[in-house]
């Protein structure tokens, strides 16, 4: 009965009313890590309002404020009233725009939004519990079907292939790491917006040097349990490492829901909620 409350909780956490793209904190420089977002062409500013609410809702389960942690059920905030929660979201939007957890950067690229992330927040766990949940409920968490496909990177760099070399270095030693040590199947996915300098037979191979040789990695196009992304957009380069990228889809959310709800809304409910176990 506990953790049904505690999954009903999240759930009403988990879902928010969408705000204009114009209350959005905003900038006009991709770079940190981040979340890119394909959605419907002409829709982009209807999205960012949409992305940041469900982001936002996201960060309050899987990174609870830790004024939070009182031991309490917190059955009582259900019945929170409305001039509460206003005065709680124009405190949001007053922050310094340093301390906001996710920012709209401004890009022009129609069907593209990049919103930036603030750590701790790991931008791959963010988006992989909400896939998590997706699958597992067929619901969207968003009001239109405006939302295509999820790509998180956990940092970026200059788009030139010394400065990606260096990045995969940092980033992509760790994500193969595994207790105890053991080979994974790998590939690369690469995305490309607004740039055509670096083509994938000189970025492939660089990129494949840097995954470490000593557990016997190997890539495996068709079976691959890790993917590596690679978003490349004009002078920028993300990078990140995701798993169950090919059996969510690519992490297309509506294919996803699609899936779920065609086979009786989502798999067994296991009580976790949100994809914290992932």
């Amino acid at each position: 009965m506990g953790s049904e409350r505690s999954r009903k909780k999240n759930i009403k956490k988990y879902m928010r009313t969408k705000r204009p793209a114009s209350k959005i904190p905003h900038r006009n420089k991709v770079e940190g890590p981040g979340i890119w977002v394909s959605c419907v062409k002409g829709k982009e500013k209807q999205t960012v309002g949409e992305l940041y609410d469900l982001f936002e809702s996201l960060a309050d389960v899987l990174y609870p404020p830790s004024e939070m942690k009182d031991g309490v059920d917190g059955e009582g905030d259900q019945d929170e009233d409305l001039e509460t929660a206003m005065a709680k979201e124009i405190a949001e939007l007053n922050k310094p725009r340093n301390e906001h957890r996710f920012v709209n950067c401004r890009i022009n690229a129609p069907c593209t939004i990049f919103f930036a992330v603030k750590p701790p927040i790991d931008p791959v766990r963010l988006v992989s519990a909400h896939i998590d949940e997706v699958n597992r409920t067929g619901i969207t968490h968003t009001k239109f079907v405006h939302v295509f496909r999820f790509s998180p990177v956990w940092d970026t760099c200059a788009a030139t292939l010394p400065d990606i070399v260096r990045l995969a270095e940092r980033l992509l030693p760790p994500a193969f790491d595994s207790d105890p040590p053991r080979p994974f199947k790998y590939r690369i996915q690469l995305s490309t917006r607004n740039h055509n300098a670096l083509a994938r037979e000189e970025l492939y191979p660089a990129l494949a040097k840097c995954v470490p040789i000593d557990r016997g990695h190997s890539v495996d196009i068709e079976h691959a349990e890790l993917v590596i992304l690679v978003e490349l957009y004009m002078f920028v380069c993300g990078l990140s490492v995701v798993r169950d990228y090919d059996r969510f889809r690519k992490f297309n959310v509506n294919s996803i829901a699609e899936a779920a709800v065609a086979r009786g809304l989502g798999d067994e409910a296991d009580g976790s909620g949100l994809g914290l176990n992932r």
